[in-house]
């Protein structure tokens, strides 16, 4: 409604105002302004005229022409008043003057003939040239559209609303070509005024300068040559821009894109043009004489310039060409899929590892509003694979509009793993006594640190403060991380074995042909590969691993033995990977505990276990967990260490409580280690 006020009401009265502008006196201050907007008006017809898909749809740009045409010469009206009378016509003008004339009053006389040229001779006379022509074949091809249009009618191809509209549109089309040849009158008669109003602005300055002020005949020419040119720029600088946009809009032919993307597009399909221009360019410049530098740059641009439009032609998939009837190229309407149980099983299929996010986190993965979590994901695979040496599966990001607002679920295969916040706008500051930052208090996804989500604006704050800052896509990537390591072995598909197998067999054929005599299924190889990584072991070593597990399927293949072997065989890697400055913090059992832990254990269908006294297993997890705790405040990262046979049920024993902490067998101790014992679990410790 507000809209239809302004064009019912304010262009009517901004018209009346132009032509009252050509008889009121205008302030200087005011003509700087209108100035100003004039040449804005003309960028914006420049931009949409490139914009627009096919002429009609800048119908109203011939009337537009003439009110631009009028507006300006009202301008220049104002300033040869303003000129003549005070010798001044604002600041806009008199800077036009300075920076085209400089020292020069021929030189800027020259630019602004050139100018008067480029806009009359050349623009000017196509586009009046083009669209007399286009309204000449419009009006003569109308009976033949409109028999056409009866014809899809009569045959039913069209209902009778369709049939209207293409009437109108065939009689628009007519309309708009007749009154652009009419416009474009207008542009050529502008430039015409332009070259009078600067010689009347010139002579009738110089005398009113000379006679009426009395000012020196050198002062004279110099002041009124300036403000005559500066008057004149900045009046042919828009007429210019709304000549170009006069071209553009009737040599635009009808197509499904911009000018700048239809452009670029056919560009890119005649790459080889493009790349045989470049290379003629470059071999002109070997000429004795010539800019040989200049040559070859332009040359060379233009060679890379084609190659890369081949290549990005060869990466995107063929669509429909622009006017292909009936055939191949042109894409069929989308017709919904039949139900099919295949199609239904696709649908139903969950995902080995998705992300769910809330209606107000969308933005995190939206690039075109500073999104950048789903880049961070595609870091966090690649540092996966090479920190564990397999590549985790896609992704699925999605947004689900039944969590609560701020809340991201991490789910696998279909079941919720974690979940947690991220609320926008906000940063989760991280360390102890928060008190002083305003926002919500919680912990770190993590490692349950205390933490606070607090304004972004508070950023610079808490970093000065000494806190650890993290974005919201951080949080939520870390989270990933973390959930993908701690499951990595329920990621690891039979699949992903298979690709690694291969890998393997491209480097060494003979350790793939002998796991397959032994025989060792590619089964038996996943359950050691995915115990490895449940234990934090990466699986990049694959040939040595495969070694190992080969030769000790020979005698034993229980998932345990198997693993035990491959765990030996790359012991050095994972003692490697505890190490600070060569040295390994490790917690020990004495020999009491350790021949009482290892009579005890007993085997099972999911590996070995531990079945003690129910006291003494909580006492050893207790007192471990006890020690762990201290080395990590001293700044150390504990493991424990015992004898091979003890280490899985060991293990089993303590990841429930301690999920991260290292249990590790002697034999897996590498050369490179120097061991540093920081506490040790006894019987008399662990109360027996």
């Amino acid at each position: 409604m507000r809209s239809r006020r302004m064009g019912t009401i304010g262009v009517p009265a901004a018209i009346v105002t132009v032509v009252v502008m050509m008889v009121v006196p205008m302030p200087s201050f005011v003509l700087d302004v209108l100035i100003t907007a004039n040449i804005t008006l003309a960028i914006i017809v420049l931009i949409m005229s490139m914009h627009v898909q096919r002429p009609l749809d800048f119908s109203v740009f011939p009337s537009l022409l003439l009110v631009a045409t009028m507006f300006r010469l009202a301008l220049n009206v104002s300033a040869t008043r303003l000129v003549l009378l005070h010798a001044y016509a604002g600041t806009v003008i008199q800077s036009f003057g300075h920076f085209v004339v400089g020292q020069s009053i021929v030189v800027g006389l020259v630019v602004f003939l050139i100018l008067i040229i480029i806009q009359f001779v050349v623009i000017t006379n196509g586009s009046g040239r083009v669209a007399e022509v286009a309204a000449r074949f419009t009006l003569d091809a109308m009976p033949g559209k409109q028999m056409a249009i009866d014809a899809d009618l009569n045959s039913g191809l069209i209902d009778s609303n369709e049939a209207r509209r293409r009437r109108a549109e065939v009689a628009d089309e007519a309309d708009f070509y007749g009154a652009m040849d009419g416009a474009s009158k207008f542009v050529k008669g502008d430039a015409m005024a332009a070259v009078v109003i600067t010689a009347v602005n010139l002579i009738g300055g110089f005398v009113v300068g000379v006679v009426q002020r009395h000012m020196p005949i050198g002062q004279a020419a110099d002041t009124y040559s300036l403000l005559s040119v500066g008057d004149g720029l900045v009046s042919q600088i828009p007429a210019l821009l709304l000549s170009i946009s006069t071209g553009l809009v009737v040599t635009r032919a009808a197509s499904e894109n911009d000018f700048g993307s239809s452009l670029l597009a056919q560009f890119s399909s005649q790459h080889r043009a493009v790349r045989m221009a470049g290379a003629i360019i470059a071999i002109v410049g070997l000429v004795p004489g010539l800019p040989t530098l200049a040559f070859l740059v332009v040359g060379g641009g233009m060679f890379l310039l084609g190659s890369n439009a081949k290549r990005g032609l060869e990466k995107t998939p063929a669509l429909g060409r622009a006017g292909s009837v009936g055939g191949e190229d042109q894409q069929e309407p989308a017709v919904p899929a039949e139900l099919t149980p295949q199609s239904l099983a696709g649908e139903m299929r969950a995902e080995p590892l998705e992300l769910e996010l809330a209606f107000d986190l969308i933005d995190l993965v939206d690039r075109s509003r500073g999104g950048d979590l789903l880049d961070r994901v595609q870091g966090l695979r690649r540092k996966v694979a090479s920190e564990l040496g397999f590549v985790f599966p896609s992704v699925r990001t999605r947004d689900n509009l039944s969590l609560p607002a701020s809340r991201y679920v991490i789910r696998l295969h279909g079941v919720e793993a974690v979940h947690g916040e991220a609320p926008p706008g906000k940063i989760l500051v991280i360390g102890d006594k928060l008190d002083d930052l305003p926002g919500a208090s919680t912990s770190e996804p993590v490692f349950g640190l205390p933490a606070r989500w607090v304004p972004v604006e508070m950023r610079h704050l808490a970093v000065s403060s000494g806190r650890t800052v993290v974005d919201r896509s951080s949080v939520i990537a870390t989270h990933l991380g973390e959930v993908v390591a701690s499951s990595a072995g329920r990621l690891l598909s039979r699949q992903q074995v298979q690709s690694l197998v291969e890998v393997a067999r491209g480097t060494d054929p003979v350790v793939v042909d002998e796991m397959a005599a032994v025989p060792l299924s590619l089964g038996e190889v996943q359950r050691v590969l995915c115990g490895l990584l449940d234990e934090g072991v990466s699986i990049k070593s694959l040939v040595p691993i495969l070694e190992a597990v080969t030769e000790r399927a020979r005698q034993n293949k229980s998932p345990e033995a198997l693993m035990e072997a491959a765990r030996k065989a790359i012991g050095p890697a994972i003692s490697a990977k505890y190490l600070t400055e060569g040295r390994m913090h490790v917690i020990t059992l004495d020999a009491a505990l350790e021949q009482t832990l290892a009579e005890a254990v007993r085997p099972s269908e999911e590996g070995s276990v531990l079945a003690c006294d129910p006291a003494i297993a909580e006492s050893v997890v207790t007192d471990v967990a006890s020690k762990v705790t201290v080395a990590e405040q001293a700044g150390q990262a504990p493991v424990i260490l015992c004898s091979a046979k003890l280490r899985p049920a060991l293990w089993r024993l303590l990841k429930p409580l301690l999920p991260r902490l290292g249990v590790l067998s002697v034999e897996e101790i590498g050369a490179q280690a120097s061991l540093e014992r920081v506490g040790e679990v006894g019987l008399a410790r662990a109360g027996v």
